[in-house]
């Protein structure tokens, strides 16, 4: 018998200083997975990744500062994010995609190995999005930029894609002041022998 196992991590980095603001792994929503990897190998135009979402409602914090996580959405084909606030196309074959060279979707393999990765790369520029805060020092968890939740989105011509990965992590702030840059990637890995 053999299988599938897939495995995502992201980091979240300033690519200009260096800092490492999130480095972990996230959630596959496999009902939705199974869905787009079928789809994309029967060739049927939709399943492929598309998008990153983010959004500010995976986390709460309380009075004293403790910080408590909602579980990722990884079940039922209508998942989504719990607020989502902002989307960046990051398909480089797009016409969606406003910069292709920092946007992208890459697959790498080494030859001999059961496993490839796909590397999705995310930038959020300077001036990117519009509206946010000059500097970053929010005082508020709950600002439309203070970003603790994001995933992976699939294409669909209708503009559901489906949400295929989901991660939770500490609020980040993105702000005119700081670039951000998201490596998210997803192992894509082959099992032989696995169990049913």
């Amino acid at each position: 018998n053999n299988g599938v196992l897939l495995q995502g991590h992201i980091k979240i980095h300033n690519p200009e200083s260096g800092e490492i603001l999130v480095d972990k792994r996230n959630a596959i929503h496999y009902e939705n997975m199974s869905i787009s990897l079928a789809e994309s190998l029967a060739n049927a135009g939709s399943g492929f990744i598309y998008q990153m979402a983010f959004g500010n409602g995976g986390t709460s914090i309380d009075p004293t500062g403790i910080i408590t996580y909602l579980t990722p959405n990884s079940t039922g084909t209508n998942a989504s994010l719990y607020n989502q606030t902002y989307v960046k196309v990051v398909d480089d074959r797009s016409v969606n995609n406003t910069d292709p060279a920092r946007n992208k979707i890459e697959s790498r393999h080494v030859s001999g190995t059961n496993y490839t990765d796909i590397l999705v790369t995310c930038l959020l520029d300077y001036g990117e999005p519009t509206g946010q805060d000059a500097v970053d020092n929010a005082t508020n968890a709950d600002s439309l930029y203070v970003f603790d939740e994001l995933g992976l989105v699939s294409y669909d011509p209708a503009g559901t894609g489906r949400l295929l990965t989901h991660v939770i992590f500490h609020p980040v702030q993105k702000s005119l002041n700081r670039l951000v840059q998201i490596d998210y990637t997803v192992r894509v890995q082959s099992l032989s022998g696995l169990n049913e």
